[in-house]
């Protein structure tokens, strides 16, 4: 059976990214290479009960611009409402900005932007 292990995305600022996702959404360092093969810098960022993570690579050769709606990953949240409620008190923006019209009951979703621009989608999910 075939398994997918990470996805990588390319960021501007490594430690800041690590500090969004941790601070944020929760995720945690899982490994760390200052220096791969193709001399990137390298983090794999894991959230608690999921065997996929996020690689976030950095190299100053390379200059990071994410189109907009390049692509998008999701994180399920047990309660849309009240996590995105703190995460606008930790200062991010959720979009759409009539994200709680315009889902107001069935499957409700939002959107951030990481410091890079990458869109996540928070999605409610149903367990």
């Amino acid at each position: 059976m075939y398994k997918l292990l990470h996805t990588r995305i390319r960021v501007s600022d490594l430690e800041r990214s690590i500090r969004f996702y941790e601070d944020h959404l929760g995720f945690r360092v899982a490994s760390r290479s200052d220096r791969s093969p193709a001399g990137n810098r390298i983090v794999h960022l894991e959230l608690p009960g999921n065997a996929h993570t996020i690689e976030l690579t950095w190299s100053a050769d390379y200059q990071v611009d994410v189109p907009e709606d390049l692509m998008h990953f999701a994180i399920g949240v047990p309660d849309l409402i009240a996590f995105c409620g703190q995460l606008e008190r930790q200062g991010l923006e959720i979009w759409p900005g009539d994200w709680r019209q315009t889902f107001p009951s069935g499957r409700k979703m939002a959107f951030i932007d990481d410091p890079d621009g990458y869109e996540i989608e928070l999605l409610e999910r149903d367990d």
